[in-house]
């Protein structure tokens, strides 16, 4: 699996269409349409729409605001919700034959929160009758959430979803890192603990700590110590300062902040971990805090190649998820 800032040739999305998941479905399509032009810019955009109706909206609100990108690519496919990192398939790469591939992972929705969710199981094998690469079915639950890859054998992940017994109740530590070497080409496993309040994946990694180059982490920390992520994030990030790569070196461990509780009541997933790697930009959530700025700035620091680009997040995270969630990167074979 390559790391995400490697070539890409496209990023996948799927149309948001559901209020229930949604309530404030208007804005959530405006970020929608931010993401849209901003990753055009570099690379092609793949997008699922379930019907010729939001192919046409999609092309309505486009047109409306500045011209329907060049890049953007439609997919007429059925789909339940927008979570395309979670239940669409993991790109790899042969790097001696140049042959692009997939894993078809089965997703349950999040240990069976969400029944009526688990149709998009079905999103891998539908994209790969447009695709038609060698896909790789290994029979067990992971959401594309859940890992995350510096590119050259390390993955990180969390005990809290991968060991978790609504995913693999019959595997283990070693049957996961097994499965993880087998189908990820990966030979280290960091292991981090749980994930962040409001996360109703089970911890999923994309919102606590992401590899920026193959040897620096940058992991969510929670300054003010009454947050309820405070004490979890401190754990995650001493766990990476001890942590080591595939060759045994060191990590160095940047701090990212946090943007709050996310919410007046219930905590939201909010995060600024949950970015996008692009070929020319990072997609950045922002929430309207304080903080914003400054994660821009880490961002921008670690990504001197490319332009860090704040996505309003507030509407989407309220369906808790954002910009990393809703995505997909397909690399250049």
């Amino acid at each position: 699996m390559p790391a995400e800032w490697e070539p890409q040739d496209s990023v996948w999305l799927s149309w948001p269409h559901d209020e229930e998941t949604f309530p404030e479905l208007p804005a959530v399509v405006d970020a929608y349409c931010a993401i849209i032009r901003a990753s055009c810019r570099s690379g092609r955009i793949d997008l699922l729409v379930r019907d010729e109706e939001a192919r046409e909206q999609v092309r309505s609100l486009l047109g409306k605001s500045g011209g329907i990108p060049e890049g953007l690519c439609f997919h007429e496919i059925d789909y339940a919700d927008v979570w395309i990192r979670d239940y669409g398939p993991t790109f790899l790469v042969n790097r001696k034959t140049h042959e692009l591939a997939m894993v078809n992972w089965r997703f349950n929705a999040w240990g069976n929160k969400y029944p009526e969710l688990l149709y998009d199981d079905c999103i891998p094998s539908m994209m790969n009758r447009e695709l038609g690469i060698r896909c790789f079915s290994p029979g067990v639950v992971l959401e594309g959430g859940s890992i995350d890859v510096n590119g050259k054998g390390t993955v990180m992940t969390t005990e809290q979803c991968l060991l978790n017994a609504n995913r693999n109740p019959g595997l283990g530590r070693a049957e996961i890192e097994a499965v993880l070497r087998e189908y990820l080409g990966c030979s280290r496993v960091i292991w981090l603990s749980k994930g962040i309040a409001g996360d109703d994946t089970d911890g999923h990694v994309d919102d606590i700590a992401r590899f920026v180059n193959e040897r620096t982490v940058v992991c969510a920390v929670e300054e003010n110590p009454y947050e309820d992520n405070y004490s979890v994030l401190r754990e995650n990030y001493l766990a990476l300062q001890r942590s080591t790569d595939q060759d045994g070196r060191p990590l160095t461990v940047i701090p990212l902040p946090m943007p709050g509780h996310g919410g007046d009541g219930e905590p939201l997933p909010a995060s600024y971990a949950n970015f996008l790697i692009t070929n020319r930009v990072v997609l950045m959530p922002v929430f309207g805090h304080r903080n914003d700025d400054r994660a821009r700035a880490v961002l921008a620091s670690v990504f001197p190649d490319r332009e860090v680009i704040g996505i309003d997040c507030r509407a989407l995270v309220k369906g808790l998820g954002a910009v990393h969630c809703i995505s997909q990167q397909q690399p250049v074979p």
